[in-house]
């Protein structure tokens, strides 16, 4: 039977309601696919028996929007969207975007900033006395104080200022169904103090045991250091088998008390969660309005696993997913791809078959099953754990059975393959398929960058691995008699990196043959490790200083260097090369980046001129490239990491252009 969850009152009467159990309001178009949270959470509710109504986008201005379904039984569930809010509206540059994936029509302006808060306080002014349950991606990662970049001041626990009773981090299914029930015996959310994942306010300590006091919300606001070390130990708590109960303070009388994580679904479970009667498809309603385009990305792309335990620094996946993998059966997996194959829109392409990262397929090591993972210890950094277990037979038993599937033409692996595990593979097994047969013509891998100082601080494996990883490519490609490129995630301005790792990183493109034509400027974004290094200039896992460039001159700088050929950039570069002495780079030798002011127009260079150049150096730009604070004035940025970037014609790491 097809059907959507009722958006109205009318709907609701087809399915023969009076009344909602409870009423989900989210950010988002509704979109009935796994891929969007608010679909998941309100379908496990639907198979616990529960009956649940959803208003999306409402009028945020208007409190009657939020009446749409008429009062829940048992409350409202509110999320902001598939993404935090602010990221969805603003790009690194705090400049509105232009275009939301999750809106109908990838309209604008159909949500407000800090869509969950704004949402709350709405329902509190329609229902004062009705619980509320926050939850998703925006509540996830700023349950507790927490640095805001927008705003660029810190923020308290969003529970508070969004006046909700009880907030789900992480994947919210167990908490939703055991929070549902326990409203449904009868308990008042108040008394809701005892669900692992999730956050609640307290007005005494009486009944909390075993906990971590942090430091006071009035601490962390005026001491940044306080605060790196808040982060530290909440960063240190987000395992389901060994992490404490957390307590913020805010006055004498109002804490904000963490439960400890839930543990990891079992693989019946995920099957479970993704067995669910989906449609797959977003509401109908949206037809007219051009449909929501954020399905075309996930359409016919295949969920294998959550969960990652790369540890990389800028990442938030850690106080989302958590470390420890978890994965769907092959089964649950080929009954979606079946039903795929049936749509009449399906061309025989599965465009991907992973998760946060598509080769991680199970837990890094036997221990973290029953014990967790390592608090203080990563499992890929500095360099892979002895007791990491690499095998990528299960992955490659899946991938196997999926290209067998009758319809099916080609089975792509789009959502990123972590090179350092593929290398610490003693078989090249998977390595050669993965070339062979699930690489569209392009392979997306993320070494953000080359220099080893920054890149111990984002957590990643050293240049030297990466350079390992597209040499065996270029051979594989080779010895297959393929042409197929490596496109490369590169990040500017992480913290740590300084103009002389930026022109580092300029020379590496040089040396490849690549010019990428997006540059992904850091993004700090909630509870990461980086986010709070570019807050404090304090790496929290070791207290030291870091160097944290947020001069948005100099962050232009390291941007333009990324792209040096691009005319419009010859300013920017020129300057930065004096300035640090790298006039070797300007002239017309070969290992040059650009040419000389002064060059003639007849000199045949691979870099362009200064032609087109519009950017003067700023005379006000305080900069201190080789370490130290920044004396910024404001904060800048560039294009947002996690786009693909569109490559040229040049191969990256498989020779020069011919």
């Amino acid at each position: 039977m097809s059907y959507f969850l009722p958006m109205n009152k009318a709907e609701m009467r087809q399915h023969h309601w009076e009344q909602c159990d409870f009423v989900y309001v989210i950010g988002d178009a509704y979109v009935d696919h796994p891929s969007f949270g608010h679909a998941i959470i309100s379908r496990v509710l639907e198979h616990a028996g529960y009956k649940v109504g959803i208003i999306s986008q409402p009028d945020w201005k208007d409190p009657e929007s939020v009446k749409a379904l008429g009062k829940p039984k048992y409350g409202f569930l509110v999320m902001g969207g598939n993404m935090d809010s602010m990221v969805n509206h603003y790009s690194v540059f705090k400049h509105r975007r232009k275009f939301d994936a999750y809106t109908p029509g990838g309209a604008i302006g159909k949500r407000p900033d800090y869509a969950t808060i704004v949402y709350c306080n709405l329902i509190r002014q329609a229902y004062k006395q009705t619980a509320i349950v926050i939850g998703g991606m925006e509540a996830s990662l700023r349950r507790l104080a927490h640095y805001d970049y927008w705003s660029d001041k810190m923020k308290r626990s969003i529970l508070l200022d969004a006046q909700a009773d009880l907030l789900i981090y992480g994947m919210g299914e167990r908490a939703i169904v055991e929070i549902a029930d326990a409203l449904k015996s009868g308990l008042d959310i108040r008394d809701l103090t005892f669900i692992d994942g999730t956050v609640y306010r307290a007005k005494d300590l009486d009944s909390v045991y075993d906990a971590i006091t942090l430091p006071a919300w009035d601490q962390v606001r005026e001491d940044k250091a306080a605060y790196a070390k808040s982060f530290y130990t909440q960063y240190c708590n987000t395992d389901p088998f060994v992490a404490k109960r957390l307590v913020e303070p805010y006055s004498d009388r109002e804490y904000v008390v963490q439960n400890p994580p839930q543990k990891p679904l079992t693989q019946d479970e995920m099957d479970l969660t993704y067995d669910l009667p989906y449609q797959y498809a977003y509401h109908p309603s949206y037809k007219k309005q051009g449909g929501v385009p954020a399905i075309q990305e996930v359409k016919f792309s295949l969920t294998s696993c959550r969960g990652c335990f790369g540890g990389c620094s800028f990442c938030s996946l850690t106080f989302h997913q958590g470390r420890i993998i978890q994965t769907r059966s092959h089964a649950s997996i080929l009954k979606e791809a079946e039903r795929m194959t049936k749509d009449p829109e399906f061309k025989g392409y599965i465009h991907d078959v992973g998760g946060p990262t598509a080769n991680f397929r199970i837990p890094a090591c036997e221990k973290q099953k029953t014990k967790g993972v390592c608090p203080t210890k990563q499992c890929l950094y500095p360099q892979v754990c002895r007791n990491m277990k690499v095998d990528h037979s299960d992955y490659l038993e899946l991938l196997h059975a999926l290209r067998a599937l009758p319809g099916v033409k080609k089975v792509f692996i789009r959502s990123g393959i972590r090179f350092d595990y593929l290398l610490a593979d003693k078989k090249d097994t998977f390595f050669r398929e993965l070339v062979e047969h699930h690489v569209s013509g392009q392979l997306k891998v993320a070494p953000e960058h080359v220099s080893d100082n920054v890149l111990a601080l984002m957590g990643k494996p050293k240049n030297s691995v990466y350079k390992r990883f597209v040499a065996k490519y270029e051979q594989l490609n080779r010895e297959l008699g393929l042409k197929q490129y490596v496109v490369p995630y590169l990040m500017s301005s992480h913290p740590g990196s300084t103009l002389d790792d930026a022109i580092l990183l300029a020379e590496h493109i040089r040396d490849m043959g690549y010019m990428p034509e997006q540059v992904q400027d850091f993004y700090p974004t909630p509870s990461t490790i980086s986010t709070v290094m570019y807050y404090t200039g304090l790496d929290p896992r070791t207290m030291k200083p870091v160097y944290v460039a947020k001069d948005p001159h100099e962050k232009a700088m390291q941007r333009a260097l990324i792209q040096y050929r691009d005319p419009k950039n010859y300013n920017l570069v020129y300057e930065a090369l004096t300035l640090r002495g790298r006039e070797d780079l300007i002239g017309t030798g070969p290992n040059c980046l650009i040419r000389p002011k002064n060059a003639p127009k007849g000199d045949k260079r691979p870099a362009r001129s200064a032609k087109g150049g519009s950017m003067k150096p700023s005379k006000s730009a305080k900069l201190n490239p080789g370490g130290g604070k920044a004396q910024p004035k404001s904060r800048t940025g560039g294009q947002d990491r996690g786009r693909t970037p569109k490559v040229n014609k040049l191969r990256f790491g498989l020779g020069k252009k011919k």
